[in-house]
């Protein structure tokens, strides 16, 4: 017996909208009895966080969290994709009957044509979906019962779903490199159902890499997001005057000279440079790409002598936050974008600039330097979210630095500049009909607090008179609303919810910014249409095994 699952088109990596199309090749080397055969396209983003002492801090949970013992293990794995289709029987082999809910199947190879569409978002966040999944043999119909009634197919059980907290986002890229802590895995899985008392269901395996769409792109506008740091040298302490000597070896009479100048009286101030790293704002950069980044130094003191940029470093930054039940855990990644220690680029046009004149920096050292592939976009997840940060390191010096080891370098300092708020994006461009059914969405927030379910707003009382309410002079000329409130879903009403000073009704935690999941059914445009997709590396091999600790039954 053979099996395997072989993609018809396989690209680089998949994204939203793509069709996953292939076949399940088994080959049997004699005839066999098949109950069914069934393909899942999964997608998991586990997580675990191991149980801190009592003394540490870092993972510690937070105040009215069920206490765990030390060194325990706190997991959670989300289903964020699910989605099977039964392959065999067809109708043709489900026309004849058997007692049995088996089908033969004559020896050689045999293929079994599969196809699924990508979705956007995760559908862990579905309640209804989640409860409609079993989780035990034989369900949904898959597989009859077999001799004795043993056999089936075993389905995810979406009942455990219902327990976690969940966020509505678009699906997260495959990401790994945090072993026994945090993966994002998508892959596809077969199961060919066998009955029998003795007999074992086959199964293969194969691992798929993601990349999601982008979000919808804020407009472009002339604004920009800087980083300004002003800087100033010492001022250099003045070199003592060799006295002479006389031809003899004799010193010459210091009566006759005059009195000695102050050395400091004719002296220029010290050079004195801002420099402010600027980038467009909203700050958005691209998988892939290099960083729109621009420098520019202003001359704030009036000297005539001249500032090198002598160093110039790049690091772009990542946070991952990893979440378990009420355990949470931070990452931290640092790439190098670009680094160039030896430069040599005059911050002044010339001696005789004016206080206050810019220059802008030539970007040579940075505008073909793009992100590296292993760069994720930046995601938010019901258990992990990835964000970033973006940090300049400058190196300047008054004078121009000299090659090789001299007896008087140039003084230099160095300066940090640090950007806090930076979205990383795809560079997938979504079809027009995605982004104009986003843009007429309202959006929200998704975050990881430990925040309760909030009750909708109380409906005002009409069988007698309310205290809390305005006169009827002031209600009759009360503004009308701007927003109308969209329809609250039913919430526990064991958590009641919390009211800020004179405010009467909760505020609605609207949806996170996503794409609609209906508007995107009808989509048949391939994304990106003919435009080759670029390198992604977020997975060292997708066919790995999991990295992750096994889960208890």
């Amino acid at each position: 017996m053979s099996l395997r699952i072989a993609l018809d088109n396989q690209p680089e990596f998949y994204t939203n909208l793509d069709l996953i199309q292939g076949r399940v090749i088994l080959g049997l080397n004699r005839p066999e009895q098949i109950g069914s055969i069934v393909v899942k396209l999964e997608g998991e983003s586990a997580t675990a966080l191991q149980v801190p002492n009592a003394f540490e801090s870092e993972l510690g949970a937070k105040p009215g969290s069920v206490q765990r013992a030390p060194g325990s293990i706190a997991s959670e794995n989300h289903k964020i994709l699910y989605k099977l289709q039964q392959v065999f029987p067809d109708d043709y082999y489900a026309s004849s009957s058997n007692p049995y809910g088996a089908y033969p199947l004559p020896a050689g190879e045999h293929a079994f044509p599969f196809k699924f569409k990508l979705p956007i978002n995760n559908a862990c966040s579905d309640p209804m979906a989640m409860s409609q999944i079993g989780g035990v043999a034989n369900a949904g119909g898959f597989g009859g019962g077999g001799l004795f009634g043993f056999g089936g197919v075993r389905v995810m059980d979406g009942s455990k779903q219902l327990y976690l907290r969940h966020v509505t986002k678009t699906l997260p890229p495959s990401l790994t490199g945090y072993p026994m802590e945090a993966e994002v895995r998508y892959y596809l899985k077969v199961t060919i159902q066998r009955p029998g008392l003795l007999k074992e269901n086959w199964r293969y395996q194969i691992g798929l890499k993601f990349l999601p769409i982008e979000p919808p792109r804020p407009k472009k506008t002339p604004q920009e997001a800087f980083a300004r740091r002003p800087f100033a040298f010492q001022l250099r302490s003045p070199q003592p005057e060799k006295k002479r000597s006389s031809f003899f070896g004799m010193r010459s009479d210091d009566s006759k000279s005059g009195p000695t100048p102050d050395p400091a009286a004719d002296f220029d101030p010290a050079p004195s440079v801002e420099i402010s790293a600027r980038l467009p704002h909203p700050t958005v950069l691209t998988c892939n790409q290099p960083i729109p980044l621009r420098l520019i130094a202003k001359k704030i003191a009036n000297n005539p002598e001249d500032v090198y940029l002598v160093s110039f470093q790049m690091d772009l930054i990542g946070h991952t936050d990893v979440r378990a039940q009420t355990l949470h855990n931070k990452k931290l990644n640092r790439w190098v974008v670009a680094s160039n220690p030896n430069l040599c680029i005059p911050l002044t046009s010339s001696p005789t600039d004016e206080v206050g004149k810019e220059l802008v920096i030539p970007d040579d050292v940075w505008k073909n330097m793009p992100l590296p592939n292993t760069v994720a976009p930046s995601f938010v997840t019901c258990n992990l979210a990835r964000r970033y940060e973006l940090e300049v390191k400058l190196g300047v010096a008054w004078g121009k630095p000299k090659k090789g080891v001299a007896p008087r370098q140039p003084q230099v300092i160095y300066l940090p500049l640090h950007f806090s708020q930076i979205d990383v994006y795809s560079g997938l461009t979504p079809p027009a009909e995605l982004l104009k059914a986003a843009r007429s969405s309202q959006p929200g927030r998704a975050t990881f607090d430990n925040t309760p379910p909030r009750l909708p707003p109380r409906q005002p009382s009409v069988s007698g008179p309310s205290t809390s309410g305005p006169p009827p002079q002031q209600a009759h000329h009360a503004p009308p609303q701007q927003h109308s409130v969209p329809p609250q879903p039913p919430h526990d009403p064991l958590y009641p919810p919390q009211l800020a000073p004179g405010q009467t009704a909760p505020a609605y935690d609207d949806a996170p910014p996503s794409y609609d999941e209906a508007m995107a059914d009808d989509v048949s445009v391939p994304v990106d249409g003919m435009r080759p997709r670029p390198a992604y590396s977020g997975v060292t091999n997708e066919n790995a095994p999991s990295s992750m600790p096994p889960e208890k039954s």
